[in-house]
């Protein structure tokens, strides 16, 4: 079985390096590169798996790229950055991110991370890639939701998780703590705060009013529940 391909973008030689050597000895294909343009012109020819990205690039805006990334490629993007302020991981997390990681770093825990983003929890119940519920279909395959007068909203590989968790266990309460297990990352405020952005922004999508909505409840204390019939197709 081919390895996950992991690519590295990021203007600094040596945390190229580290990155590469920590990735390479875990059993990972990697690519890296110094300038976004480059990277965007390989995805011409590859597909990785993760993508990580640095938001201090010398040729383009890094949230930028990350934002491109969570709509078009449907890789995970996990952002390393030196930038370590409460409102830079937010934003990195609302534009698409599935993960933010501050420099300076523990090369053992970027793999970990990395690792925990690749169980993808596809492979915990339904195999498919395409779900109606509601009147909206959700194309996994495409990253899009095509409501009942066929208009299409694009979604984010990490708000795909999410709502495929939801979708895979429809009228079921998910606890915070099992949507970190079937999600990875780390526990804590950070976690929290992405899935609450995540969630959010498929209420958003769905066209959810935020302050009644009718298919992903918040159950104060305990988790969220979805509510709609699903049918997997």
């Amino acid at each position: 079985m081919t390895q996950p391909l992991v690519t590295i973008v990021d203007d600094e030689p040596e945390i190229r390096r580290v990155l590469t050597d920590a990735l390479e000895e875990a059993g990972f294909r990697t690519q890296s590169f110094a300038r976004a343009r480059e990277f965007e012109a390989a995805l011409k020819r590859v597909t990785p798996d993760v993508c990580l990205v640095d938001l201090s690039l010398p040729d383009t805006d890094g949230l930028a790229l990350v934002h491109r990334l969570a709509l078009e490629q449907g890789a995970a993007v996990i952002i390393i950055s030196g930038r370590a302020q409460v409102q830079d991981r937010v934003t990195g997390l609302e534009l698409g991110a599935d993960d933010y990681i501050t420099k300076p770093f523990d090369p053992a825990e970027v793999v970990a991370r990395i690792r925990a983003r690749l169980r993808s929890p596809r492979q915990q119940t339904s195999q498919s890639d395409v779900a109606g519920f509601n009147g909206w279909t959700a194309h996994f395959d495409r990253y899009v939701l095509v409501d009942g007068s066929g208009a299409e909203t694009p979604f984010s590989h990490a708000e795909g998780e999410v709502l495929r968790l939801f979708l895979d266990s429809p009228k079921r309460l998910i606890s915070r703590s099992q949507m970190q297990e079937a999600l990875g990352g780390a526990a804590g405020d950070s976690f929290d705060r992405a899935m609450d952005v995540r969630i959010s922004r498929l209420r958003t999508k769905l066209g959810e009013d935020p302050k009644n909505p009718r298919l992903i409840k918040t159950i104060y204390g305990a988790g969220y529940i979805f509510l709609g019939d699903v049918e997997w197709r």
